[in-house]
């Protein structure tokens, strides 16, 4: 498959924070969910890709073009969302319109006010007295209206009623219809990356736990129940995000770890929330004796 976006070993460093070796791609044609818990680094990526932040190191490839050295090509070629509107708020559709176009040689003004219409945004009214959803569709109208090949949003769905969110979803799955198109949309609502994404990937503490197929990442992890007294030691060290309490224990595991084990143990499927659960959990380490734990 032909990657629309390539990121290798992408590094960068903050006085408290750090990416470290960030490697992913996004093929053409599908939907990459980016997700990870706040702060684990999925802005400071994007706005690396939208080289928007100066890399320490590493290669960001977009159309496989260098990011930093065909930036202004790249930037004709994308449409960008952030969760918050970046515009005059105290301007109509129309009024925004004539301040963008210049910038994009695509722009299509007949798209733009096909896509204001079909979302039912008011044309004379203020952008900024929008509601979030209507917000948001006004800015996905901005980014599609001048033809982008590659979409990337950043926590798009933040912050939006079911409605809205279901909508916004809608927009990017007809979007994706066009195999040369992709889109990449970092969010922290997993049930919206287990409904219409195609590949996952995971940060963790500015490093990449999991990038791959959604399929695959649900067929790899489950998670285990169980008694304490069961646990030999083991099983114990092939645990992630172990957590014990009353009745029991609880923890992440890998589905190949589960095989042989008896009926004292429950294995489920774990969701992708459950799966940034555990890796939280994994930090505080409840299994470190100095911690007083098991």
């Amino acid at each position: 498959m032909e990657n629309i976006l390539e990121i290798n070993n992408l590094c960068k460093k903050y006085e408290e924070f750090a990416l470290k070796d960030v490697s992913f791609a996004l093929p053409k044609g599908y939907i990459m969910g980016f997700v990870g818990e706040n702060g684990s680094g999925k802005t400071t990526t994007i706005r690396s890709i939208l080289n928007m932040a100066h890399k320490d190191s590493g290669k960001i490839s977009v159309f496989g073009l260098d990011s930093e050295k065909d930036s202004i090509v790249i930037k004709e070629r994308l449409g960008v969302v952030f969760d918050s509107l970046y515009l005059a708020e105290h301007l109509n559709p129309k009024q925004i319109e004539r301040q963008l176009k210049p910038f994009y040689k695509d722009w299509d003004s007949k798209e733009f006010a096909r896509l204001i219409k079909d979302f039912g945004l008011p044309e004379k009214k203020k952008v900024g007295e929008y509601s979030k959803g209507m917000k948001m569709k006004f800015m996905i109208a901005i980014a599609l209206s001048h033809k982008p090949e590659l979409m990337i949003l950043d926590e798009p769905t933040s912050g939006l009623d079911p409605v809205a969110r279901d909508e916004l979803l809608d927009i990017l799955t007809e979007y994706i219809q066009d195999e040369n198109h992709g889109v990449l949309f970092s969010t922290h609502i997993t049930a919206d990356v287990e409904r219409i994404a195609d590949f996952v990937t995971i940060l963790h503490n500015g490093k990449v736990w999991f990038t791959g197929n959604k399929d695959e990442l649900a067929e790899k992890y489950q998670v285990i129940k169980g008694s304490e007294d069961d646990i030999s030691s083991g099983l114990m060290e092939k645990m992630i995000g172990y957590h014990n309490y009353r009745n029991g224990f609880e923890a992440l595991i890998k589905t190949e770890d589960t095989i042989g084990l008896t009926d004292e143990f429950v294995c489920e499927k774990a969701s992708i929330d459950e799966i940034l659960v555990y890796i939280a959990k994994e930090d505080k380490n409840e299994r470190n004796p100095e911690n007083g734990k098991v």
